[in-house]
């Protein structure tokens, strides 16, 4: 990973001055820590400053918003969106996000279609704020455009009816697929199915097919065995966009064991840390640092290297949606989830959310090295590995008599 340049203190002050409203040019308090944004006291630190934003950050679970009425009423009429409602995205830090959901059932494949065409229309018509993340020269082009790229992916593979139709969906500008989502499928079986018999016949040939074309397995609902199968038959890194680790939450159905998490490195793949509060401890008091302690016991595992970010949020989290919205998203689950009376972690659950989160990294000895990696260096790689697709060999000139 090229090692980026670092702003000194005076070259910080000078960019502050000059950035967009809302950005608060306070001065140096506490040896070093600045109030960065207007409209919050949080302080940060200026290595935590300079890590954000000299890193091209990746989270690779989050979506515009949570308010499922507003989100419809944005892609049904993508000009009722203005600036301002861009505008915490360009000021969180975030410059890459995977707005993925889960879509399934008899119409996957039609849903999957209007979802695509959705969000593809939606992009043509803010090219001045939004980018489609195609390649791994998006990747490394998208924090200079100070564009938000869309990586587009779906949580579930019900839309592939045929192998075929992987190409398909790539064409449109579908890059990472989850297998399942948390029940059983023709591919294998989700994280919170009775039973888990793992990949089918028929989820091979989606991964080969998805292997070939340059599309990411992504495994983060998929049950135990599903996730290993997946692993044993991809020639290709298998991600875990958003998922935490068993070990620290025992016995809950949607994180990943050792073994899996295993997996992970020898893959040289990353898996995505989520702030969801069922996910991170089973019992109250949940906080930042029980977050941290899943980076730590990745890092243990297998490395610094194969760790990464999926809030799997918005900006804002699941406990500041409407209630009403709130109320049907828990009633969809199963039991097993265990969700309590919050579903967010505090400083974790807001627009500055990838600050908070470096501190953090910060206060548990991570390197610069590694923070950028975590905090999207690390998926910038393996998506660029993953999506290399070899050029077609010409076929053999016949011989002549």
């Amino acid at each position: 990973m090229k090692k980026q340049k670092r702003m000194t203190r005076r070259e910080w002050l000078s960019g502050v001055s000059g950035a967009s409203v809302g950005v608060l040019a306070a001065p140096m308090i506490n040896l070093g820590r600045f109030r960065l944004f207007a409209n919050s006291p949080a302080e940060y630190s200026i290595r935590a400053i300079d890590l954000v934003r000299g890193t091209t950050v990746v989270d690779m679970l989050c979506v515009l918003t949570l308010d499922f009425a507003k989100q419809d009423k944005w892609m049904a009429d993508p000009e009722s969106v203005t600036a301002a409602d861009f505008q915490p995205f360009k000021e969180s830090g975030i410059n890459v996000i995977h707005p993925a959901i889960g879509l399934g059932g008899p119409n996957a494949y039609d849903n999957a279609l209007k979802f695509f065409a959705m969000w593809n229309a939606f992009i043509a018509n803010h090219d001045q704020h939004l980018m489609r993340i195609d390649s791994p020269a998006d990747l490394a082009r998208v924090k200079q455009s100070g564009k938000l790229g869309i990586l587009l992916g779906l949580q579930n593979s019900d839309q592939f009816r045929t192998a075929n139709d992987v190409d398909f969906f790539r064409a449109l500008g579908q890059r990472v697929s989850q297998l399942t989502y948390n029940s059983r499928n023709l591919i294998g079986n989700g994280a919170t199915e009775r039973r888990d018999e793992g990949i089918s016949d028929f989820g091979v040939s989606i991964i080969e097919r998805m292997n070939k074309v340059g599309m990411a397995v992504d495994v983060s609902h998929c049950g135990d065995r599903t996730t290993l199968d997946a692993f044993e038959i991809s020639k290709k890194p298998v991600l875990i966009t958003h998922s935490n680790c068993r070990e620290l939450v025992p016995g809950h159905p949607r994180l990943k064991t050792d073994e899996a998490i295993k997996k992970v490195g020898a893959a040289g793949s990353v898996i995505g840390i989520t702030g969801v509060r069922m996910f991170v401890k089973g019992d109250e008091p949940t906080t930042i640092e029980h977050v941290l302690d899943h980076f730590d016991h990745v890092r243990k595992l297998i490395g610094p290297n194969h760790l990464g970010v999926g809030s799997d949020i918005d900006l804002y989290g699941y406990d500041s949606m409407p209630a009403e919205l709130n109320k049907q998203l828990r009633a969809s689950y199963k039991g097993s989830y265990g969700f309590r009376e919050k579903i967010d972690i505090e400083g974790l659950n807001h627009p500055k959310r990838m600050y908070d989160l470096t501190e953090g990294l910060i206060r548990r000895k991570y390197s610069n090295q590694d923070i950028e990696g975590i905090l999207g260096g690390n998926f910038k790689r393996v998506l660029s590995q993953i999506w290399s697709v070899e050029p077609a060999k010409p076929a053999p000139t016949p011989a002549r008599d």
